[in-house]
């Protein structure tokens, strides 16, 4: 009986051995192609208590120098510098950040060699994910998984929401940030930036769509242009008497809480107090809806704002402007 279930165990094994070395040769091949383009980043902070220091991931894009990373990485820091796993060591210089969507552009005056940017909106969950960083200072770790889930929004140290998230179960830890989250043919899929503290296997990457729109717009103009009406407002309950009385569909909406003088809602006579319900045709559930549509396109382009104001609904036309806040 020994015998027997010896045998049929190395049977089962030589069978799994071709699949096992394919996984493998996948994951070497990934690690072994954009391991030289992932570098660690380290920063140089100036506070009251003295000069503090912290380092985390970053990831080549072009051969002349061009990285990202996560703004969180490089927010406030006096000084920056990469270091590659050849021993390289350079100073580099911020190109711009976005804190909305974690993302920062960073230069570096050499030639090294750069990954390849994949596409995310063709992501499919289960599908092989492996990770490269230097998490809490291990130069160039490469953890493996697969394409948890899609569509996730994480909430970005702004305030706003992060969409379109990809999460995934390859392991990241504190150093991982900024750090490429590549695909079984090695091109970058997503850039790692949040685990769930307390949590095993979840972990999440801006997608790679995002992360290259916005590396676009921080080359062309050194920031993201979005619009802005000139609010300052919060999510709020719709009582129900209005939903029943105005017949809207939603249970929430954005409450005015100030009007910027001079603003675009200032010039559309919106007012502090009002309850908007619906902007451009679309029903407003909540500030992170109206964050949602308030791209860069409606910069100077009319809308009607459909709001609720002391017991009666308006329409306002509202010409949307670039915000100071980016």
């Amino acid at each position: 009986m020994t015998m027997l279930a010896s045998q049929s165990y190395d049977t089962g094994q030589d069978q799994d051995c071709p699949l096992l070395d394919a996984y493998s040769r996948t994951i070497t091949g990934v690690a072994e192609a954009a391991t030289p383009a992932v570098v660690a980043i380290h920063t140089r902070r100036s506070s009251a208590a003295g000069a503090q220091g912290g380092s985390a991931s970053g990831f080549v894009f072009t051969p002349d120098g061009l990285i990202l990373t996560n703004s969180h990485v490089v927010h406030g820091a006096s000084g920056l510098r990469i270091a590659t796993v050849r021993g390289e060591e350079f100073e580099a210089d911020l190109l711009g950040e976005d804190p909305h969507t974690d993302t920062a552009l960073i230069r570096v005056t050499a030639t090294l060699p750069a990954v390849t940017l994949g596409r995310s909106h063709a992501l499919r969950v289960g599908q092989v994910a492996v990770a490269i960083g230097n998490p809490l200072g291990f130069d160039c770790t490469v953890t493996a998984g697969v394409v948890s889930a899609l569509g996730r929004s994480l909430r970005a140290s702004s305030g706003r929401l992060i969409e379109d998230v990809v999460q995934t179960d390859a392991a990241l830890n504190p150093g991982n940030s900024g750090g490429p989250l590549m695909d079984s043919g090695g091109r970058v899929i997503g850039m790692n930036t949040a685990i769930i503290a307390g949590a095993q296997g979840i972990c999440f990457a801006i997608a790679i769509d995002t992360v290259r729109r916005v590396a676009l717009e921080l080359l062309r103009h050194g920031r993201v242009r979005r619009a802005s009406i000139g609010i300052g407002g919060q999510t709020v309950a719709v009582p129900q008497r209005l939903r029943r009385h105005f017949e809207l569909p939603q249970v929430s909406a954005v409450r005015v809480i100030s009007v910027l003088e001079g603003g675009a809602a200032a010039e559309a006579d919106v007012e502090s107090g009002d309850l908007i319900v619906r902007f451009d045709g679309q029903w407003i559930g909540g500030v992170d809806d109206l964050h949602r549509l308030l791209i860069d396109s409606r910069i100077g382009a009319s809308a009607p704002l459909e709001l609720v104001r002391r017991g009666r609904r308006l329409t306002l036309n509202v010409v949307a402007r670039e915000s100071d806040a980016g």
